[in-house]
């Protein structure tokens, strides 16, 4: 049977059929969008210019903004353009695209989070060998497996979803071209090749989610022996964002993939998913920055440097 999707690409769900409506949710994707792009590009300004937080937790959420940036922009751009033009159309590559990259942040954001929380491991269990755990080369190797991890993973359910036939309906039932959605339209009966791909990725994930877990139990019984309140409530101050964002993630993305695909998805099935492919790039900013001592100081010495700059000039 030949797949005529090479040529035609699929359509893409609407949040409304109501024009006004279509323009609100463009407008309101819009002004998220910029949020998320405005606040993790600070993050990765701020990261890089500044010396103080040239240290390995930040250079890992530098490399965290950096994905957040980067998925956000796959799916939302799209979404906005198809409801101001009124048009639902995605070619076969653009979806092909966005499967691919979708799954490839998620992938490395997954590893970059464990990482993470293995850095704060070492930090409070161990922090007398911490230099020597955490050098640059550990850090720089870290992050590369993080993209490996990313791109093997995204090469492997892209391969594996495009494999399939669809013959029927190319009306996705999404706002954006993801694995469940394109699964439920597929008319191919032998999924195997798709199902070892996530399978795969389900252990993948709870590796990650154990190694983060075991991590936090070894921290929190550490910080609990701390005899100091304040070094304590220091301890768990440098914590309490990187849980709230794993939390974040893990959650928003498990509703998205694991509930079943309605045949005719409700605005709440679009908003649940919409919550996972945007709430985690546009929160992760606040909720590093809100708690974070060190992001706020710097960001007040780039607004005054930058005023001192204009008044130059």
């Amino acid at each position: 049977m030949n797949n005529c999707t090479a040529v035609m690409g699929f359509f893409l769900m609407e949040f409304s059929d109501t024009r006004e409506l279509q323009v609100l949710h463009a407008f309101l994707f819009l002004l998220i969008y910029l949020a998320a792009l405005i606040g993790n590009f600070l993050i990765i300004v701020l990261v890089t210019l500044d010396q103080c937080l040239h240290t390995p937790m930040y250079f890992f959420l530098k490399i965290l903004s950096f994905f957040d940036f980067c998925r956000i922009s796959t799916v939302v751009p799209k979404s906005i353009l198809n409801s101001f033009s009124n048009k639902s159309a995605i070619s076969f590559l653009g979806c092909v695209l966005q499967v691919l990259l979708v799954i490839h942040f998620a992938g490395s954001e997954v590893f970059i989070l464990t990482a993470m929380s293995y850095d704060r491991y070492v930090a409070i269990c161990h922090p007398l060998r911490y230099n020597a755990v955490m050098n640059r080369a550990v850090c720089v190797q870290m992050a590369a497996a993080s993209w490996f991890f990313g791109g093997f993973f995204g090469g492997l359910y892209s391969g594996g979803t495009f494999s399939l036939s669809f013959c029927g309906s190319k009306r996705v039932p999404q706002f954006f071209c993801d694995v469940p959605s394109l699964l439920k339209i597929s008319c191919s009966k032998d999924h195997l090749t798709i199902n070892i791909s996530v399978t795969a990725g389900i252990f993948y994930a709870f590796f990650c989610l154990l190694a983060i877990a075991f991590s936090y139990v070894y921290i929190f019984s550490t910080v609990l022996s701390i005899p100091s309140v304040q070094g304590r409530s220091k301890a768990f101050s440098t914590c309490l964002p990187h849980v709230i964002v794993v939390a974040t993630f893990l959650l928003t993305g498990a509703i998205a993939y694991l509930k079943p695909v309605p045949e005719s998805p409700s605005i709440l099935d679009l908003l649940l998913s919409a919550f996972y492919s945007v709430l985690p790039s546009t929160l992760n900013p606040i909720i590093y920055s809100l708690r974070n001592k060190e992001i706020k100081t710097a960001l007040r010495k780039l607004f005054v440097e930058f005023y001192i700059l204009q008044k130059v000039i």
